[in-house]
């Protein structure tokens, strides 16, 4: 189960393919119990059938991190062979870049954290540094991970004309000020929110074709706060995947 538990199918975003907005939209662990349970219930038609040849381990980074990471793929309009800039590279990062490269896309990834540009370079990214530095070509489009207003007005300045800069965080810090010769060009600015069935639907299928290898490491619930915790430190390359007893 992803984390939209369900949707209610009638209203105009859940007609046109964008029940992630729709108005009674709930999921879990935030309107439904069931995110941090041994056992949960969830609607039949909001429940995703699993890729064969896959753990549990490996699974669960997909539903999360790895489907908002696809929809920003999606909604970034990035197309095969062409460049992807990535802010952050976590959990949702680390599995979209093997999209990204499965559609033959060079990606180039933006990171504080040595280590995560070290993962990024193994994953198969062209380049890796961080916001700021000078690249010898533009970008056609880019997603910001990391949950940093200023990483917007530096991304937008590598992002060529005509191309989208998806944030994909669901908070960020504010973005600051900046001229408007920086949007201009007819540059697109535009958040995701959440993910749709279809996007989980897409991922699965998707794993399975690449294959898709989720970097994880396990902690029990018990160690939540400390998993956490490393991971606000980027000191977590990959996912973090809590095992319940």
């Amino acid at each position: 189960m992803p984390w939209l538990y369900s949707a209610c199918g009638a209203c105009e975003f859940c007609r046109s393919d964008r029940e992630n907005l729709c108005p009674n939209a709930r999921f879990t662990g935030y309107h439904v119990d069931g995110g941090y349970a041994e056992y949960a219930v969830v609607p039949e038609d909001f429940a995703c059938r699993l890729p064969d040849g896959f753990d549990d381990l490996q699974t669960a980074p997909l539903l999360c991190a790895g489907v908002v990471g696809y929809r920003a793929l999606r909604l970034s309009e990035i197309q095969p062979k062409q460049r992807l800039g990535l802010y952050g590279f976590g959990a949702s990062a680390h599995i979209a870049i093997q999209v990204a490269r499965f559609w033959d896309c060079r990606v180039y990834v933006f990171s504080r954290s040595p280590a995560h540009r070290r993962h990024a370079m193994e994953l198969g990214a062209v380049w890796a540094g961080q916001a700021g530095e000078k690249l010898a070509e533009q970008l056609d489009a880019s997603i910001v991970f990391a949950p940093a207003g200023p990483l917007v007005p530096e991304a937008l300045c590598v992002l060529r004309p005509g191309g989208t800069l998806a944030l994909a965080g669901i908070t960020m810090t504010d973005l600051p000020s900046m001229p408007y010769e920086r949007l201009y060009g007819e540059r697109t600015l535009r958040t995701v929110a959440n993910a749709t069935r279809r996007d989980a639907d897409e991922l699965l299928s998707l794993a399975s074709a690449i294959p898709i290898h989720s970097d994880v490491e396990s902690a029990p619930l018990e160690q939540v706060n400390q998993a956490l915790s490393r991971v606000k430190r980027s000191q977590v390359n990959g996912a973090i995947v809590l095992t319940v007893k």
